[in-house]
């Protein structure tokens, strides 16, 4: 089966001092946090950064973040001395009057950023007080875009010093089907590659990255200021359905399109080099190289032709050639030859381009254009506006243009509404020493048509984004969200006709059930359309003018403000303290270069930076009812060595902690153990044993399962009739806490208790925060990260709790239990224990290890509790929650 993989790009944090080169003397990043939740195809990441002024005088601390360039921000939060401070979504011109009126009061405001190929920068600053410390948050959205037969999720991180509490979660939930996983990239690499554990279950995948400060020393791009580099995960998904993953829920509706196992349609491609005196040098020389590995890739059965042009027009053959060996070599022996020089009239090369295609039909084929150039169009006709209506009346959308821009002198925005406007798209080009492999990679994408003309209808769908597409081809995918007509799934019919290889296809499913969602996914449905609907009005914006270029324009913006979006047409007001600066943040746009804007000090002198729109946001915690458990397999050593899980975390970065499960019959050779119905069972693990401990903990109990004294943190659980919690309190400070049942979140803050529903998105409790993925519930504190998963069994619902990460010396209650070292002795007249020199019969039982989704039957050795626990089981006992 074709490979999809998805490449999903997650961001890095970059956090100093403004005002000074940092010095770890100086201030310290104590936790940096990535928490990433993709489902079909979406993905949410969440950054967290934690960071403390040593001095003994107050520090302005930059915030600096690396984003995927389709993303939008959609939250920003800071957190200081108890209070939050939000940013705010606004239209560009509300949010540049805030900016000018904080310029008139003496304030300073002002935007930075950057772009770079795959990633743009977020910034903004605080002024901390001394020995106080600040956390940011930030939150964005984007729909995973497949490229070559993969999504990717790319992770750069250079916190620019080693980071005691720094980790990196990602959770991939395809209801379609997962068929492999990998970790590649700079930071996989060295002793890095060790600080890395995934899981792939069917439907569901897991990535954690948690180095040691050791660790983040030693990989390619590491040093003493700790790492430097991408974490790069690729999955692919299960695509046995010809119509499609189709997803509905609360009204809307998601269609992913990308049959395989259908043949390849023989193409005409016609090249148009730029070889103009601009491309002198290592744009030519790169040029080349590519296009003589291009020729080399082609298919005998396509058609092929080759024109240069710079103020005249060269062409290698006067009309198409079969793509024969002979014709090929005679190719890359032309293409060897270009050399630059002259003008450049972009304007006669794609009409001559065109007039070649057009020259050339061939019943079953695919044509396309491909357009090459690095600079704007300086002889012949030179107005763009011009150029663009002589290049769209001649392809008459009968194929698709493509245009690669070379470097950042082009005028990017041309090329890009020129592709748009005939069905293509356009491509920056990095003048890096790779270029000659962005060359070839893009045309990898586009190497192997499978489909023309694709039409996609969908009988009682209202609001859909773009539905006909020109080709389709191999390893990419078509997505397509609309609304449902009154919401009634049961006149919903989605329908797809296309050409393939000289006969007509139509992909449709009469059996097919469009597959529900629950209460998140809802969210999640419904914010790829808006996703897509404002990513595709933005484009259609860019080529229209006039009356229709507004009412695009307001219905994006409309959109971008409603789902808070920072896009083109918004920014975003950071809010800080009283007294701090303003900062509007935009989102930049591809092709603009940084621009010098001018910004007022305090005292209204002005300065210049570097500006190019960013997007800005903001960071969500909380939880959300979407995604199956993102970490639901326990990992990590116990606080004085046992090791919870051989599969996830490896000592001493985690603290052990207890797996709740069900002990049930067993197959005739093994012992059952008998439990009542309110008797709980709790499982220890050992990294050097196949099986685990089990124990008992029998009847309705309040039990202690973490305590800090240092921090004040505490956590308890109340056990009922079903297998698991009933409900768990996190005490964070006094007088407040959080309590989470299986219907329902509350903060109880002093005086006042605040409601929220498994789908909240996020939840801030002072310093914790609590972020949800369907039946789970990420916590994350200062110095601790916990999960509870919600289960169900039968018809009782029940929660479990893993200690993923903690950094407590002194920390008491179950989950801080040390695993026993102990050996399994297999005497003639039963089993038996030996931990230090005292040995315990124990009983073989058969458990449901509710730490993995599936929650899959395994052995255990059951003992007495006290055993187990090495002490009473009383100490653990609380009469209050």
């Amino acid at each position: 089966m074709e490979k999809a993989v998805v490449h999903v790009a997650l961001a890095g944090l970059l956090l100093t001092f403004t005002s000074t080169l940092p010095n770890k003397d100086d201030w310290n990043i104590y936790t940096f946090h990535i928490n990433s939740t993709v489902s079909g195809r979406y993905a949410t990441t969440v950054i967290t950064s934690r960071v403390a002024n040593r001095m003994d005088e107050s520090k302005e601390i930059e915030f600096h973040v690396r984003i995927p360039k389709n993303a939008f921000i959609t939250k920003f939060r800071m957190f200081m001395d108890g209070e939050v401070y939000d940013g705010v979504v606004k239209a560009k011109e509300q949010a540049q009057q805030q900016y000018t009126d904080a310029v008139s009061r003496g304030q300073s405001a002002g935007i930075v950023s950057s772009v770079g190929r795959t990633l743009e920068e977020f910034k903004t600053s605080v002024n901390v007080a001394a020995h106080k410390k600040v956390t940011f948050e930030l939150t964005y959205e984007e729909l995973l875009r497949r490229q070559l037969g993969k999504y990717e999720l790319q992770i750069h991180a250079q916190p620019m010093q080693p980071v005691k509490d720094f980790k990196i979660d990602v959770h991939i939930h395809e209801k379609a089907g997962i068929s492999f996983l990998e970790v590649k990239g700079g930071l996989s690499t060295k002793a890095l590659a060790n600080a890395i554990t995934k899981t792939l279950t069917d439907k569901e995948a897991w990535v954690y990255f948690y180095p040691t400060e050791d660790q983040q020393k030693n990989c390619d791009s590491c040093g003493e200021q700790g790492m430097n580099g991408d974490l790069v995960i690729v999955y692919d998904v299960n695509r046995d359905n010809l119509l499609g993953d189709i997803k509905k829920s609360d009204g809307y509706f998601v269609h992913h399109f990308a049959p395989v196992s259908l043949p390849g349609i023989p193409k005409n491609v016609v090249f148009v080099i730029d070889r103009s005196g601009s491309m002198a040098g290592k744009k030519i020389e790169q040029t080349r190289t590519a296009l003589i590995h291009i020729l080399g890739e082609l298919a005998e059965e396509d058609f092929f032709g080759l024109i240069t042009f710079d103020g005249n027009i060269a062409h290698w053959k006067q009309e198409l050639v079969q793509a024969t060996k002979e014709n090929v070599d005679s190719a890359k022996s032309f293409a060897k030859k270009i050399t630059d020089r002259g003008a450049t009239d972009i304007n006669a090369a794609v009409l001559e381009g065109t007039h070649m295609l057009n020259a050339h039909e061939r019943e079953g084929s695919a044509s396309l254009l491909i357009l090459l150039t690095d600079g704007d169009p300086t002889v012949g006709e030179t107005n763009p506006e011009k150029i663009r209506s002589n290049v769209r009346k001649a392809i008459g959308k009968k194929f698709p243009l493509y245009c690669l821009g070379f470097g950042f002198d082009v005028s990017f925005e041309f090329l890009e509404k020129m592709a748009l406007e005939n069905s293509g798209m356009a491509r920056r080009i990095y003048e890096d020493s790779d270029a000659d492999l962005q060359l070839k990679g893009f045309y990898e994408e586009v190497a192997t048509p499978l489909l023309i003309d694709v039409t996609m209808t969908y009988a009682g769908g209202t609001n859909l984004t773009q539905t006909t597409f020109s080709q389709y081809y191999n390893g990419s995918e078509i997505v397509v969200a609309g609304q449902i007509t009154n919401n009634n799934i049961e006149e919903f019919t989605p329908l797809v006709v296309a050409i393939s290889k000289s006969k007509k296809l139509t992909f449709v499913d009469n059996n097919a059930t469009v597959e529900s969602t629950g209460t998140t996914a809802d969210k999640r449905v419904q914010r790829i359309w808006a996703y897509l609907t404002v990513k595709q009005l933005l484009d259609k914006e860019l080529q229209l003018s006039g009356h229709e270029k507004e009412k695009v324009k307001k219905e994006a913006l409309d959109l971008s403000l409603k789902y808070s979006f920072v896009t083109p047409l918004t920014s975003m007001v950071v809010t800080k303290p009283p007294g701090e600066n303003i900062e509007v943040l935009h989102k930049p746009k591809e092709g603009q270069p940084p621009e010098e804007i001018e910004m007022h000090s305090a005292h209204g002198q002005p300065f210049f930076a570097q500006r190019a729109p960013l997007r800005p946001g903001g960071k969500r915690f909380g939880l959300k009812k979407q995604s199956v458990s993102s970490r639901t397999i326990g990992g990590g050593a116990g606080l004085g060595g046992g090791a919870w899980s051989d599969v996830f975390m490896r000592p001493p970065v985690v603290p052990n902690f207890l797996m709740i499960i069900d002990v049930i019959p067993t197959a005739p050779d093994v012992v059952p153990t008998v439990v009542p119905t309110v008797e709980h069972t709790f499982l220890l693990k050992a990294e050097n044993q196949s099986h685990p401990i089990c124990f008992d903990i029998i009847g309705r109990t309040k039990l202690k399962l973490l305590q800090d004294p240092s921090s004040k943190l505490s956590v308890n659980g109340e056990l009922d009739s079903a297998p698991g919690f009933k409900k768990i309190v996190i005490h964070y400070k006094p007088d407040s806490h959080v309590q989470i049942d299986a219907s329902e979140i509350s903060i109880h803050d002093e005086q006042n208790v605040t409601f929220y529903s498994w789908s909240e998105n996020t939840i801030t409790a002072g310093s914790v925060t609590l972020i949800c993925r369907d039946k789970e519930i990420d916590i994350s504190g200062s110095n601790f990260r916990m999960v509870i998963f919600l289960h169900q069994k039968q018809m009782m619902k029940f929660l479990w709790l893993v200690l993923r990460q903690a950094t407590f010396s002194n920390a008491e209650g179950l989950l801080a239990v040390k695993t026993p070292d102990f050996k399994v002795l297999l005497k003639a007249h039963s089993p038996t224990i030996k931990i230090q020199t005292e040995e315990t019969d124990v009983k073989r039982a058969i458990a449901v290890d509710y730490s993995i989704p599936s929650a899959p039957a395994m052995e255990c050795w059951h003992s007495p509790a006290e055993v187990a626990l090495q002490r009473p089981l009383d100490v653990f006992i609380v009469h209050q929650l």
